[in-house]
């Protein structure tokens, strides 16, 4: 064959190769015959996969793909199919994604189900057919454990919620959860749902009467649908449903001050039995600690001339209630408030003070009007507001109380 001739079958070659575009098989001829003349290739079929699995890892091996001529191929394509024909065909992932070089190939954290794989040799930009899938695989299955449910419960048990405690939280999604609530006083609690599609769980409102006051403890499992149960996600409670009282209300002669007589630094002591909600006495106090108002003319003390008194003060919603001095102290209304600390020692303020289970009113300065009470026998009586209530939110016994016998 002449140059020109050998020319023209190189140049045919290519334009048979390039003519099918990148997915078609490569494919070289001659279009002439003699010794010279090119023969012709093509990329055979790829061969059907093995498989092995073991867990979600699935192990694929075939036999290595040449051309009709001998020629190796550079790579090979591999894809799984849900069904045995038809169906949509899926890339593989991890080690099998992309262009494989050799004749094997490992894709982990398959999803869970039953597979057909298949192998498609590559051949630079060319491609030949697609293997004959493999034989089904046996099931994948998941083994990864789902993570701890996260868990939400309410701080606090209490007469408002004892009846229908809400508890939430999130899961793998899908998954089925187990929760399980225990304390004291009765048996466990168990309640099942599903974690929808985000994740998110919520049990139906638990009735908690039975346990006794105390620990409440809440245990969440999830189990995902290839059936493996992770550990336990937790949360807890404290169980009050007993309201608060009153146990005390004492008037406190300041000793620097006439006995019998309302003097500036005589003091007024409630006691509960138990800590009070701070956020029930006053609305910017936090719920426990302790706190003061005074210096500044935040806090005044008010006794009108019935011998009742009030208090008033800025800053906060004050929730407190009134309180009967239980003797005849005056027949004007008197007012004890100021600023400072007066002589160096007492101060001119009146001041709220709230620690737990017990609120103290001290007098700041204010007239010298008031009559003096020699009795011994003195009984003040507090009138609680309503909205006063312990640390779990129950609300203070209603009504009046008497105090220990006591006097400015």
């Amino acid at each position: 064959m002449g140059r020109w001739n050998r020319f023209m079958v190189v140049v045919l070659g290519i334009l048979l190769v390039s003519w099918g575009g990148p997915a078609a098989s490569a494919f070289w001829g001659s279009l002439t015959s003699g010794p010279a003349a090119a023969k012709a290739d093509a990329l055979a079929q790829g061969a059907k996969p093995a498989t092995a699995v073991n867990g979600t890892t699935v192990t694929l091996t075939w036999a290595a793909s040449t051309t009709t001529a001998g020629r190796p191929v550079t790579g090979y394509s591999i894809a799984r199919y849900g069904s045995a024909t038809g169906g949509i065909r899926v890339p593989a992932t991890g080690g099998c994604a992309g262009t494989v070089t050799g004749p094997g190939c490992v894709e982990s954290n398959v999803p869970a189900g039953t597979w057909y794989y298949s192998v498609t040799p590559l051949l630079s930009a060319w491609q030949g057919p697609e293997s004959i899938r493999s034989d089904v695989t046996a099931p994948v299955t998941d083994t990864t454990a789902p993570l701890a449910p996260a868990v939400t419960a309410p701080s606090y048990v209490h007469q408002g919620n004892v009846a229908g405690v809400p508890v939430s939280g999130t899961a793998e999604a899908g998954s089925t959860v187990v929760l399980t609530v225990t304390g004291a006083g009765a048996q466990p609690l168990t309640q099942t749902m599903m974690a929808n599609g985000s994740g998110n769980w919520t049990a139906a409102p638990l009735n908690l009467s039975a346990f006794s006051e105390g620990a409440i403890s809440y245990s969440a499992r999830a189990t995902d649908a290839a059936g493996n149960t992770g550990p336990a996600g937790t949360a807890a409670s404290t169980k009050d449903v007993t309201a608060p009282t009153v146990t005390n209300v004492q008037l406190n002669n300041f000793s620097l001050g006439v006995l019998g007589r309302i003097d500036k630094g005589d003091s007024l002591t409630i006691t509960f039995s138990e800590d009070i909600r701070g956020t029930s006495i006053c609305s910017t106090w936090p719920a426990t600690g302790t706190q003061t108002l005074g210096n500044g003319g935040q806090v005044a003390v008010h006794i009108d001339q019935n011998d009742l008194l009030t208090v008033t003060a800025g800053g906060c919603v004050l929730n407190l209630g009134t309180v009967f001095l239980g003797a005849d102290y005056t027949s004007t209304a008197l007012s004890f408030s100021g600023n400072g600390m007066g002589n160096g020692t007492t101060p001119n303020y009146s001041s709220l003070a709230w620690s737990g289970n017990r609120i103290t009113i001290t007098l700041g300065a204010g007239p010298s009007s008031a009559g003096t009470v020699a009795s011994t026998s003195v009984f003040p009586t507090y009138t609680p507001a309503s909205g006063l209530t312990d640390t779990a939110t129950n609300p203070l016994v209603p009504g009046s109380v008497s105090g220990t016998p006591s006097r400015f």
